[in-house]
C-alpha cells in the first residue's frame, strides 16, 4: 500500500470515531425507551428487546453514514471494528463503574442466558463496519 493509501485510510479510521459516538445518544435513548416504555408494555421481554433494537439502530448508523467516509479497504474496516468493540465494552465499564456499579455487577450483561443482549450488541458493533466495507465495494481486497 502506498504513502497516500496508508494516510488516507487512517485518516478514515479516526473520521469513524465520530461514527461510533453517534452510538452513544442512540444508546442512551434506547435505555431510556426501556425503562420508561418497554418495561411496563413487555416486562421481562423488554430486556431482550432493547438489545436487538440497540443492536439493528448500531447497523443502520453504519450503513448510513460509514460509506460516507470514502472508499474503505478491509484492513480499516477490521481496525475499525476492533475500534468500536473496544470503544463500545471500555464505555460499558466506565459509565458503569461512574455509576458505582462493581466489575461484578457489570459482567452478567455479557451472559445472554439472563436475557441481556448486550452481548449481541457489541458482536454487532465489531462485525457492522466489516459487512458494510464488504457490502459497498466487494472488490477490493487490501
Amino acid at each position: 500500500m502506498k504513502n497516500d493509501a496508508w494516510r488516507n485510510m487512517w485518516i478514515q479510521i479516526l473520521k469513524s470515531l465520530v461514527v461510533w459516538l453517534c452510538f452513544v445518544p442512540v444508546a442512551i435513548l434506547n435505555g431510556g425507551l426501556r425503562q420508561y416504555v418497554l418495561d411496563k408494555v413487555l416486562g421481562q421481554w423488554a430486556l431482550p428487546v432493547s438489545g436487538a433494537l440497540l443492536s439493528i439502530f448500531i447497523f443502520l448508523i453504519t450503513w448510513a453514514l460509514l460509506p460516507r467516509l470514502g472508499e474503505m479497504r478491509k484492513m480499516g474496516a477490521y481496525i475499525i471494528a476492533c475500534l468500536w468493540t473496544g470503544l463500545t465494552v471500555l464505555f460499558e465499564f466506565a459509565f458503569g463503574m461512574m455509576e458505582g456499579k462493581t466489575l461484578g455487577e457489570l459482567l452478567p450483561a455479557y451472559n445472554p442466558l439472563t436475557g441481556n443482549l448486550w452481548l449481541l450488541v457489541v458482536l454487532v458493533t465489531a462485525v457492522s463496519p466489516i459487512i458494510v466495507c464488504r457490502r459497498n465495494k466487494p472488490e477490493v481486497n487490501g
